[in-house]
Parts: structure tokens; sequence; C-alpha cells
């Protein structure tokens, strides 16, 4: 007797109950700190272009640290080099909870993720580079417009009052997790200066010693702050950029409970510096970086010069282009199959959103060109994209704003008032 096939899992269903509190933790966070993210780039893009631009840009150029030890940096570099180590250690350690528990667990899970997010990556680098080649430009800008920007994207579904059931926010959140892991090689294999093999050893034997420190479960924050200190300083100093030794020790950090533990380091880690990262870290970043001269001349050179065209381009046409398609052919070639109380125009809304890109594009766009003209063309660039993405989104999210609350507001649904929504109380009678 021939055996059944198997049924087709589907794509966008109803997530399991911890990784759905998972989810709406994660992202009651980044939504909160995207709306302060969007003030403070407001205020820097008034504050650049006001009479008192010479003060923004006095307080961002000034200069403090410790000169012997190499750590003479400007405000602007200390929001990018240091406060930003932060931002990639909740990275790292929301990618480990993805690795450990979470969507990309198994390689039959994480496939259609990956892929989307990979070809989200790849086509806008190549959109980048062919527009900066056709136009005699510069090609050192292609991984400009690869980034999503989950704090971004979660502020504008909030500023639209949508409600994305739980599916949709977690896919959004996984591709975001991807793309911070590809930025993140990006950023140590193609930015990394002259190494100094010293200072690097001695990062990596710090990062050991975390290891050791969690392998044998010793506790107390005073082991783990200073050594997470030095471990970044001897980063900055080796030459690769300091935000690596946020994501490696996030990466280190133990997600799993141990018997009796209410929650691993990483969850109690991420539960106390998440919400400084995503209300203080970024804004501050985002005040000191997105500070950008917006004039006629300006914004027509966005238009008219291969390179931030390239980036508008990558953003726009190629983040929808790349995760569209990576989703449908995943889709296409496994057995998943997309909940049937959604359609292909919810993945491309989604898509078209992912192509808000700001706090790793900002970064990689300083990063990519040294020439402080060129860098803020580039950077005028990443806002106007990330606007025009912003917008589109917008209009396909709303259409379809309808169907997005039912599917909500029946996840959220809990009459017996248990703390657990009736859905999936159902799913466990059948």
């Amino acid at each position: 007797m021939a055996a059944a096939p198997r049924e087709r899992s589907p794509f966008l269903g109803i997530l399991s109950l911890p990784e759905r509190n998972a989810v709406v933790q994660a992202l009651r966070t980044e939504t909160v700190g995207g709306l302060v993210l969007l003030a403070a780039a407001v205020i820097a893009l008034t504050w650049a272009n006001s009479p008192w631009s010479g003060a923004y840009e006095r307080i961002r150029d000034f200069h403090f640290g410790i000169p012997a030890l190499g750590l003479d940096l400007s405000v602007g570099h200390w929001t990018a080099d240091g406060l930003l180590a932060l931002f990639f250690l909740v990275a790292g350690i929301e990618l480990k909870r993805e690795l450990v528990v979470g969507e990309l667990r198994t390689p039959a899970t994480a496939a259609l993720p990956v892929i989307a997010a990979v070809c989200g990556m790849a086509v806008p680098a190549a959109l980048y580079a062919a527009t900066a080649a056709a136009g005699g430009g510069s090609p050192k800008g292609w991984a400009v417009p690869m980034a999503t920007d989950i704090a971004f994207a979660l502020a504008v579904l909030a500023v639209l009052s949508t409600h994305l059931p739980a599916a949709l926010r977690a896919f959004l959140l996984t591709l975001a997790v991807v793309d911070d892991l590809g930025a993140i090689l990006i950023i140590a294999i193609f930015f990394t200066s002259d190494l100094d093999f010293t200072t690097l050893g001695g990062a990596v034997a710090c990062l050991v010693v975390f290891h050791v420190l969690q392998r044998f479960r010793v506790r107390g924050w005073w082991w783990y702050v200073p050594l997470g200190v030095v471990t970044w300083a001897l980063m900055y100093d080796s030459g690769i950029h300091a935000t690596v030794a946020g994501v490696a020790i996030g990466l280190i950090l133990r997600t799993t409970r141990d018997q009796g533990e209410t929650a691993s380091p990483a969850e109690r880690t991420s539960h106390l510096i998440h919400p400084f990262s995503a209300g203080v870290v970024v804004p501050l970043f985002a005040l000191f970086a997105a500070g950008v001269g917006v004039s006629g001349a300006a914004l027509t050179e966005v238009f008219t010069r291969p390179e931030p065209l390239g980036v508008v381009l990558g953003l726009v046409v190629g983040k929808t282009l790349g995760i569209f398609a990576g989703t449908y052919l995943a889709a296409r070639f496994t057995r998943a199959r997309l909940n049937p109380d959604l359609a292909w125009a919810d993945v491309l809304a989604l898509a078209v959103l992912a192509g808000i890109g700001f706090t790793v594009a900002l970064l990689i766009g300083e990063l990519s060109f040294p020439d402080p003209a060129m860098t803020e063309r580039v950077k005028a660039a990443v806002l106007i994209g990330s606007v025009i993405a912003a917008f589109l989104a917008a209009l396909l999210i709303k259409r379809r704003n309808g169907i997005y609350r039912r599917l909500y507001e029946e996840e959220e649904r809990d009459e017996d008032h248990d703390g657990i929504p009736d859905i999936y109380q159902r799913t466990a009678e059948r």
C-alpha cells in the first residue's frame, strides 16, 4: 500500500504559542524604538537644514576619549562604533535564538525565509552594481541597499495603525535577522582595515574566556561587563569594525534554560539591553548619522549620480524583486504552501516594506565612502529610498488591512481570560 503524501506545511500560518510570544515581545520593543527612531531622524534632518546646522556639526564632530588607547573618537563615531555595538549584541542574541529555538532551527523551516532574505540582499547589491557600472560610478556602495531596518519598518506599521498577523510579523523579523547576519559578515570581511593581529588575538582570547564563563555557568555582571568592554576596545584597535564584538558576544550567550532557571543568560541580557538599544542607541545613531543637507541640488544629485541612484533603486526595486521572487521560488520548489487566509499580494507588501533600510544602511554608507560629499549623497539616497518604500508599502498594506485586522483579532481573542489565545486551545483540542 502506497504511503500517503506528506501534508505540505503552511507558510505564514499560525505560529506555535512560545514562538508567537517571543515574536510579540521582541516586536513590541522594536515598534516603540522605531517611533523614537523616526523622531530622531526628523530632528536630525531639521537641525542639519536649519540656521543652527553649524552647532549640529560641531557636536557631531566633537572628539573625546582616551588617545593613549586609540579611542579618541568623535561623537558621531562613538555612536557608530561604540553604542551601535549594543544594537548588534541584541541582533546576535536574536540570531542565536532563531538558530536554537526559532524559525531557523531546522533546515526545513529555515529554507524559505533564508532564501528570501539572501535574494533580498543579492538583488539590491546587483542592481546597485549595474547602475554604478552603467553610469561610470564607484562600485564601493554595493552593500548599502542590502539591509532592512526592522525598527523603522515597524514604526511605519504603527503609524499606519495596522495589525499584521503574527506570522507576517515573524517573517519580517526573520528577514531582518538574516539581513543583520549578512551585514555583520559584510562589515567584518569587506570593511576591515589593516589588521593588528596582536590586539585581534587579545579580542579572540576575551571571547574564549566569555565562552568558558558561560560554559561553567558563572553568573554576575561584574565578570561580563568589563570583559565585554575590553573585547570591544581590542576589536576596535585590531582594525575590525567594533560592532562585530557585539555580535560575537550575543552568539556566545546561552539561549537555552537550565533546570530551575526562569530565563537564560541571553534572555536576561536581551531583556535589559533591548529597550535601551531600541529606545536610545539606535535613535542616537540616527541623530548623528541622518543629519544631511537637503536642498534642490542635493535631491537632484540623488537621481542623477549613479551611486545614490543605485542605492534608491536597490532599496525600492531590488529589495522588492529579491524577496518576492525568492519567497515564491522557495515556496514553489519546497513543501511550503501559502496560508489560505493570505495572498501573494501580502508577501509583495512585506517585500516592499523590507526596502526600508536605515540604521545598517547608513552605517555601511559611512564605511563605503570616505569622501564626506559622497557620504552625504548616499545618506540622502538611503533616506529617500526608505521613504519611497514606506509610502508604497503603506498603500499595499492599507488595501489588505481589513483581512489583517480580522486575522489579528482572531489570534488575540481570549474570551476565557486565561492568558492563552483561544485559537491555540482550539488547535490543541483537534
